[in-house]
């Protein structure tokens, strides 16, 4: 509870975050979209108020907190109530499973990945997107996290440690691309993604379920 309780009761200032940095969200878009095979079915896993799942072209999201997943059926897109850990999605149907900051809130994220596996059709991808804990502004976040509503209880991740964990549950990593440079007032023109990681403080990444 202690991870989704402020996404319940801080929904319009997780909300204004993405208005006040537009650059930085829509530098993340473009990472994710570049990731996203067209015409594919995908679920956003933590699809919370919809403000990726919608412009990517995802209908479909699963989200624990009330407040969050009536924003996200504002925007459009079909939202069942549960947990990444035991997702109340049917097995081998999707072809793409989303999950985007989302991986340092979730409570067990081997059971979340062994549960995004269930539910991908075989050949299936899933797509991360994520703060780089090894980054500079993953260390920033890091070192500031406790005066955060958000991210006080949140466990960051490396690039290098959410690559060991996919390979781990049966997934190979195919592409890996990197955005936001510098800090979050620094960008304030939507970036082109590189890849690779290393440099940047979001990345994104793709990886596909091994039949």
């Amino acid at each position: 509870m202690a991870r989704t309780e402020p996404f319940e009761t801080h929904t319009q200032q997780y909300e204004d975050w993405f208005v006040e940095y537009s650059a930085v969200y829509e530098s993340e878009l473009a990472a994710l979209r570049e990731l996203l095979p067209a015409g594919a079915r995908g679920v956003e896993i933590g699809v919370g108020s919809g403000l990726f799942a919608a412009p990517l072209g995802i209908g479909e999201g699963v989200e624990p907190t009330a407040a969050m997943a009536e924003r996200a059926r504002r925007r459009g897109i079909q939202v069942t109530q549960g947990v990444a850990e035991d997702l109340p999605l049917e097995s081998n149907t999707y072809d793409i499973a989303l999950m985007v900051t989302t991986i340092c809130f979730v409570d067990d994220l081997d059971a979340s990945i062994d549960e995004m596996a269930r539910i991908l059709k075989p050949d299936g991808r899933i797509v991360f997107g994520f703060v780089d804990r090894e980054s500079p502004l993953g260390e920033v976040y890091q070192r500031y996290k406790d005066e955060d509503p958000f991210y006080r209880h949140a466990t960051f991740y490396s690039t290098a440690e959410v690559t060991d964990i996919l390979k781990r549950h049966g997934f190979t990593p195919e592409r890996t691309l990197q955005t936001v440079h510098g800090m979050l007032d620094e960008i304030t023109e939507p970036e082109t993604p590189k890849e690779g990681y290393g440099e940047a403080g979001f990345v994104a990444m793709r990886a596909r379920r091994r039949a």
